[in-house]
């Protein structure tokens, strides 16, 4: 007797094709565009994980630029001096402070223009 791959390869199909329901057309419909469907959305979730990463520091970069123009001084020569007074924060935590506490970060914008002088 030869073994075939009825319930074996039903149970693989559906598990694809149950991953990507709800997409348009035969994406969710039939197994060979399922399975294309579903690598690709592997493909961009991994690549997107990359990229969020991107995004957000260009926006806590764009965030702390408009916060320090308003105290008179521009990105660039905030964070050199930043770097000069050996003041050790990650943007992350520069933008948030920009944000929600605007007297802490004019303090740092301060302690910037104190080590460029």
């Amino acid at each position: 007797m030869r073994a075939k791959t009825g319930t074996v390869r039903r149970r693989r199909h559906k598990k694809v094709i149950n991953m990507v329901k709800g997409q348009w057309g035969t994406r969710g419909r039939l197994f060979r565009r399922s399975n294309e469907a579903m690598m690709k959305s592997y493909w961009y979730a991994y690549r997107d994980r990359r990229v969020r990463r991107r995004d957000f520091r260009r926006l806590w970069i764009a965030r702390i630029n408009a916060a320090s123009r308003a105290n008179g001084l521009p990105y660039s020569k905030f964070v050199h001096g930043l770097k000069l007074a050996n003041v050790d924060l990650d943007r992350k935590v520069m933008a948030d402070i920009a944000v929600r506490d605007e007297a802490a970060f004019s303090k740092l914008v301060d302690v910037a223009r104190d080590a460029l002088a």
